[in-house]
């Protein structure tokens, strides 16, 4: 299984055409340049060693550039026929799709469903494709193939002339341009018994076979279960229990180990003939290959993660991974159009920020029911965000259905750090958040609690530090820390910083006004070690020591 593809830019002027493939490949990620490409998930300084670290972690790879580019860098890594991913070259202005590597991997497929989605016609140059019409090295889904060297002298052997006979069934290949004859000594067979391939045959396995686990298991066992029935291991579509067993770890890898989806079931009545039981696995066989997808359901998943101070770069990779898997989405609006954009067959469901417990009840529900769940926070998930409101509850709840969805928190860079690193390091030493709302803890404690990090000469971090509804705690805020800061004391703001219109301030106690400060702005209050250094281009950084007087 290949990782998601990386399309990769060496100028703006591809970009379009890259959201077009990426529109098809959701998982995709757009790399671009440094300094050549701007709004891409991400970006390198080398081409060469990115398209080979690329290809050395089995990512397949559609480069916006010249084949010749790319099979110039990829080169040195080409070894065995069968062990590489993907690789295409696109035209920049989408005009060509050629498939330049990775043929048993798929590399045609994808080239038609870009070419497909690009209105051109794909370069394949494939023997086989092309006097057949379809690769028999890749079956589609719900059938697999018993062994792909064996494949291999098989289309050979086609593509030297002789005829072929289909046993079994496969319907994909009603359309082929075969050398069919009744007389054939070569066999496409198509079969879930467990056997070799003889020399003279293509053995392709349909996934008939679901294997209903009633209690502990291992691959080792599922395997002999299927060897005592003789079914080839192939022929699993998915591995079934009850959905009391949702959080069994270990059933989860053993359905991983055998490389197919974990199902669960409560009504075993839609299941496919009981074929053979063997020390509590029971071995249900179809006449025609399964779709797990409409054998019981998935374990429900729900993801809360943080999108980071808005820049697709400073977005964590399992975030990124997560969003694209999620079938639904919960977050207030602008977040959820923050991660977009959104595939058609995704579902957001949004609501006003105020509206936490709300949305959180709302995930779990949906995740209860199988669905792949994300709950979107911007900057980080824990911090004033989603992550405790999810928690909570699950914690008032504590609903067994609830506690059976797979629950993962998903970290993000704050507002804080974020708003920091623009600055330079004011957060350098000791350093406490502080939340100037009062909608869900009095005033009173968020008084007591300013007073003492400022006694104490922490550098400060002040989060949602006023609103039309509270226009004066700010004000306050400053008079509390004014009592032991001194006026120079410096004081950074950061406005929408990791997003287009982001705007870094540098004044100090003495200066700041409420006036200069909104919702979304991140307000840090140096302690009284923080100090500015020359840039030597007129702009000064702020750093807060690592050592103290």
């Amino acid at each position: 299984m290949h990782n998601p593809p990386a399309i990769v830019l060496l100028g703006n002027g591809g970009l379009p055409i890259a959201r077009r493939i990426q529109a098809l490949y959701p998982q995709a990620r757009i790399l671009g340049l440094t300094g050549r490409v701007e709004g891409v998930d991400g970006t390198y300084t080398e081409f060469g060693e990115t398209l080979r670290e690329l290809y050395r972690t089995d990512t397949p790879i559609i480069a916006l550039c010249a084949a010749g580019i790319v099979i110039r860098t990829l080169a040195p890594l080409l070894a065995s026929k069968g062990a590489e991913p993907p690789v295409l070259a696109i035209a920049e202005d989408g005009s060509a799709v050629v498939p330049l590597l990775g043929g048993l991997g798929g590399v045609n497929r994808m080239a038609r469903e870009i070419a497909a989605a690009l209105e051109v016609a794909p370069a394949i140059t494939t023997s086989g494709e092309l006097r057949f019409g379809t690769c028999l090295l890749e079956p589609p889904a719900g059938f697999a193939l018993a062994d792909i060297e064996q494949g291999k002298r098989f289309v050979s052997d086609l593509l030297g002339g002789e005829t072929v006979r289909v046993q079994g069934e496969a319907p994909w290949l009603d359309e082929a341009r075969l050398p069919l004859a009744d007389e054939a000594q070569r066999v496409i067979h198509v079969t879930a018994q467990a056997r070799a391939a003889a020399r003279d045959e293509l053995l392709i396995h349909p996934r008939v076979t679901v294997a209903r686990v009633d209690g502990e298991t291992s691959a080792q066992a599922v395997h002999q279960a299927l060897a005592d029935a003789g079914l080839a291991p192939l022929s699993l579509a998915c591995l079934l229990a009850d959905r009391s067993r949702m959080v069994d770890s270990g059933l989860a890898a053993t359905a991983a180990e055998l490389g197919v989806p974990l199902r669960f079931i409560t009504d075993e009545s839609a299941l496919p003939p009981l074929h053979q039981q063997v020390d509590g696995i029971r071995l249900h066989v179809a006449n025609e290959p399964l779709d797990p997808a409409l054998i019981g359901q998935p374990r429900g998943r729900l993801t809360v993660i943080g999108l980071g101070p808005g820049a697709a770069e400073f977005m964590v990779p399992a975030t990124r991974q997560a969003l694209d898997e999620a079938e639904d989405l919960l977050g207030y609006e602008t977040y959820i159009r923050m991660a977009g954009p959104l595939r058609a067959d995704q579902v957001a469901h949004c609501t006003d920020n105020r509206e936490e417990l709300q949305r959180a009840r709302h995930a779990f529900e949906l995740a209860a029911s199988g669905r792949r769940v994300v709950v979107v926070s911007s900057g980080d998930p824990g911090v004033f965000a989603m992550a405790a409101a999810v928690l909570e509850a699950l914690d008032e709840s504590r609903d067994p259905e609830w506690l059976q969805v797979e629950l993962q928190v998903f970290p993000g860079v704050s507002a804080a750090l974020a708003t920091a690193a623009k600055a330079g390091a004011p957060l350098g030493h000791d350093f406490c958040l502080i939340s100037l709302s009062d909608n869900l803890k009095t005033w009173d404690v968020i008084e007591n609690r300013l007073d003492h990090a400022a006694a104490a000469d922490f550098a400060m971090a002040f989060y949602n530090p006023i609103s039309k509804a509270r226009p004066w705690q700010l004000g306050r805020a400053l008079e509390i820390v004014a009592r032991h800061r001194k006026p120079e004391t410096v004081v950074v703001l950061g406005r929408d910083i990791g997003r287009p219109a982001e705007k870094l301030t540098l004044t100090t106690l003495g200066e700041l006004t409420p006036e200069q400060v909104d919702m979304r702005t991140l307000v840090i209050i140096g302690s009284s070690l923080t100090r500015r250094l020359p840039k030597g281009n007129g702009e000064d950084w702020v750093y807060t020591p690592r050592w103290y007087r």
